[in-house]
């Protein structure tokens, strides 16, 4: 084999290799059941999440414009390993969950109360965007940039979104950009405004 075949040869093992790497990203594999805990015995409380009771529960009197309840590792140990979780999306009247993604995981979204627009952006820059009705389902890929929107003036809306990832992670734009030490100089030249602007901005997320 001349070493130019050899060069051609290494090149392609090296490519698939790293194909399969990006396929397979994700939550690592675990060589056990589950992973138990730190401390303390495992029985089926360990296994059980409560949280979403209050779904079922009569409303508050003073909600929030939007609420997310979690059930990740964070909230849920037992999902270690288990490439899994789940968010219950509570939307009160004309409200959102603001541009955000998740960097760990694609979401799928079903509506159980109300309607949504939804919608992603993908990496060319074009818009996916759908209006959604009860028992509708709606996929947004791993990584892109994607919201909801109550746009109904009157009706609650209630979603729950399933993730291929135990911690899936959130990260919110507004937020990210907004209400962190990100240089006023840095952000007025991306968004081609003025450091003005970008203070008054800001001051809607320290308020």
């Amino acid at each position: 084999m001349s070493s130019s075949t050899l060069k051609v040869v290494l090149s392609l093992i090296i490519s698939t290799f790293t194909l399969v790497a990006i396929t397979r990203a994700g939550d690592p594999d675990i060589l056990t059941d589950f992973i138990s805990p730190i401390t303390g015995p495992v029985d089926a409380n360990y296994f059980t999440f409560s949280g979403f009771r209050v779904l079922v529960q009569p409303p508050s009197p003073n909600p929030p414009p939007f609420k997310a309840i979690k059930a990740s590792m964070a909230e849920f140990p037992s999902l270690n390993g288990q490439s899994v979780s789940y968010a219950a999306l509570q939307f009160q009247p004309n409200s959102i969950n603001p541009p955000h993604t998740h960097p760990r995981s694609a979401e799928l979204l079903f509506v159980v109360q109300g309607s949504l627009q939804v919608g992603f952006v993908d990496t060319a820059s074009k818009l996916f965007t759908q209006n959604l009705s009860v028992g509708d389902m709606f996929i947004f890929p791993k990584g892109l940039v994607h919201f909801q929107h109550n746009a109904d003036q009157k009706v609650p809306a209630l979603a729950i979104s399933a993730f291929g990832s135990a911690n899936a992670g959130t990260i919110s734009l507004p937020g990210t950009l907004f209400n962190t030490s990100i240089d006023d100089t840095v952000l007025a030249l991306a968004f081609k405004t003025d450091v003005t602007t970008i203070q008054n901005l800001k001051k809607g997320f320290t308020s």
